[in-house]
């Protein structure tokens, strides 16, 4: 991430979901030249075709059934800043045309216009797919999928960097303690050995909820063995996983 900031090039980030892609391209940003503009994240996945391409690059009044007005994408709003395109492999092909130029020329069109609008925008897309799969069976422009990944960063799931556990407990701790205004004294040794040893199948997003359900229902004292919930403890249960109330 510090390597990567001072650049301008594109990103592409790939790892497990839940394993923290945008919180890494925030933080690019945050160490760039670019960080008192905009950041703007997109998920690819949550928008369907036809409201993909206006979210992205907006639209002219007319130019589609309920376009009543004309309307500025997010690449024109995120001028001067960066813009992170989450779950990039499932972007339409039509889509992918128009961010390869947006990539190479430093410009597009809205929906149904007429005029290039220039715009000074820096890419960081991010995937929990194989881009080069994607690309091999078609449904990925091999051209883009080059352009995106000039640089990469693979963030490795959790059960990988399980030296990270600590630091992040400690973390999410601080964060919801302080959102729901509920001290909390801690976790013991033993019960830090107990998340210490499970898979974490959803990555740091299973970690940060976990923590935030403890936090708020066992506020005021520490939290022992007996409080993780036996989906972390016996990796054969399955369920949601709040820690127990007092």
């Amino acid at each position: 991430v510090v390597q990567f900031a001072p650049v301008e090039s594109t990103v592409l980030v790939t790892g497990e979901s839940g394993t923290g892609k945008e919180l890494i391209a925030r933080g690019i940003h945050a160490l760039s030249t670019r960080r008192h503009n905009s950041f703007i994240a997109v998920n690819v996945a949550a928008l369907s075709d036809t409201l993909l391409e206006s979210e992205l690059f907006g639209h002219e009044k007319g130019s589609f059934t309920g376009a009543i007005d004309s309307r500025r994408g997010l690449f024109e709003l995120a001028q001067g800043g960066t813009i992170f395109l989450d779950e990039i492999g499932e972007m339409p092909l039509s889509t992918q045309t128009k961010l390869l130029r947006v990539l190479e020329e430093r410009e597009f069109y809205k929906v149904g216009g007429e005029r290039s609008i220039r715009v000074d925008v820096r890419v960081i897309a991010a995937t929990n797919q194989e881009i080069r799969h994607l690309v091999e069976v078609g449904e990925f422009r091999s051209d883009l999928y080059f352009r995106l990944n000039v640089l990469r960063i693979e963030l490795p799931p959790l059960r990988e960097r399980k030296e990270d556990i600590p630091l992040l407990v400690d973390s999410f701790i601080q964060e919801a303690s302080q959102r729901h205004d509920r001290p909390f004294a801690g976790i013991s040794e033993e019960a830090m050995k107990l998340l210490m040893a499970h898979s974490w199948p959803g990555n740091v997003r299973e970690l940060r909820n976990l923590v935030e359900s403890m936090v708020v229902l066992a506020p005021g004292r520490r939290i022992e063995a007996r409080d993780i919930p036996a989906e972390v403890t016996n990796p054969r249960s399955r369920g949601l996983l709040p820690a127990p109330a007092v």
